[in-house]
């Protein structure tokens, strides 16, 4: 019984990640260390965002922004004795991928991508769990977290514009956090710490190296919980408070906009109930709630806040686990730092798929 609801708190959360705050793709999850035995599980995403604006009073169009983008995530979990286990995280945290076409100067399609934008970043987390009390244990590792891509940006006047490189630079940092479980109704609550990270990106224009731009990554502060409510039924959930406002990247050129900047922290709610139908088969569905704080939106993120619906269902045999989730997502509109574009109705849906084995 414990083992299928404790499963049953990661359905609808497959593709919760569709749409964190700032440029987070991946929120580093550590619900994996708490699973029966040893485990291991891969995990893999489609995202298809929407995200349209306008400058000038809708005069000069953005076109779709957004770029659909793929991400794949792996975890494994090893118990040494009764107390002790340790684990190992790969997740694609953090990412912006964007494109602005260029508005047509007169009819018909212009045939020239304009502000274009890839930043990615991932975690290799190493991390372990002792077990103090059988309700009560401590988890804590270290995180190498790299981050790097490129930019193409066109502002006007058209002196400011540039290509610019930068080069994938990784730093460690860490983790720490405890959880309280009382198995016989699945109940665990877990607060999980993440330190900020720093890298110093080599930048180059057009193959030259002309400087190092500095980025911070922000810390985090993540409360999971999930406890049976009824035979069969769990509710689950988690709130995630993250430090944006400590993240900047400058522009090249020092006369143009930041690509990377924010006038608010965000703070995340997930909540859902899941359903174990039969020995095989288990449901889900979760709700999300990020509040859109205003201010200036950066570039490479033109949102501010969302609302979210997701589904999940599994399938259970032996000791595989098959997981497939669907997230809808209503972004929320925002005004960009570049021209002060304004984009509204936006939304995103992201697929999820995830396969596990316990051992």
């Amino acid at each position: 019984m414990r083992h299928i609801l404790t499963t049953l708190g990661a359905l609808a959360l497959t593709t919760s990640a569709v749409h964190a705050g700032g440029f987070e793709r991946g929120t580093n999850p550590i619900g994996f260390m708490y699973e029966k035995g040893s485990y291991a599980e891969l995990s893999f995403g489609h995202i298809m965002p929407t995200v349209k604006g306008a400058a000038g009073g809708g005069l000069a169009p953005s076109g779709d922004v957004g770029e659909s983008y793929n991400q794949v995530s792996l975890a494994f979990k090893m118990d040494l004795n009764d107390k002790l286990a340790l684990g190992l995280q790969l997740d694609p945290s953090f990412g912006a991928d964007v494109s602005y076409p260029v508005p047509s100067p007169g009819p018909g399609p212009y045939p020239i991508r304009g502000t274009n934008a890839e930043l990615n970043g991932d975690t290799v987390a190493l991390m372990a769990k002792y077990k103090i009390t059988d309700n009560v244990s401590i988890h804590g590792g270290l995180r190498s977290v790299g981050v790097g891509g490129n930019a193409t940006v066109i502002v006007v006047p058209l002196a400011l514009n540039y290509s610019a490189t930068y080069d994938t630079d990784r730093d460690v940092g860490f983790l720490i956090g405890a959880a309280y479980e009382k198995p016989e109704i699945a109940l665990r609550v877990a607060l999980t710490y993440q330190s900020e990270t720093s890298h110093d990106l080599a930048t180059s224009v057009s193959g030259t190296f002309v400087d190092n731009e500095t980025i911070q990554l922000p810390k985090s502060v993540t409360l999971d919980f999930q406890s049976g409510v009824a035979a069969d039924t769990l509710v689950f959930g988690s709130i995630r408070w993250v430090d944006w406002t400590a993240t900047r990247l400058n522009s090249v050129n020092y006369f143009a906009p930041p690509l990377i900047s924010y006038d608010n922290d965000t703070v995340t709610f997930n909540l859902g109930v899941g359903r174990k139908f039969n020995d095989n088969w288990s449901g889900a569905v979760s709700i999300g709630y990020e509040e859109p704080k205003g201010g200036i939106a950066t570039n490479l993120a033109p949102t501010d806040g969302s609302f979210s619906l997701g589904l999940g269902g599994s399938y259970t045999r032996d000791n595989m686990k098959i997981t497939g989730g669907v997230r809808y997502v209503n972004i929320g509109d925002a005004t960009a730092l570049s021209g002060n574009s304004e984009f509204t109705g936006n939304s995103a849906v992201g697929l999820g798929l995830k396969v596990s084995f316990s051992f």
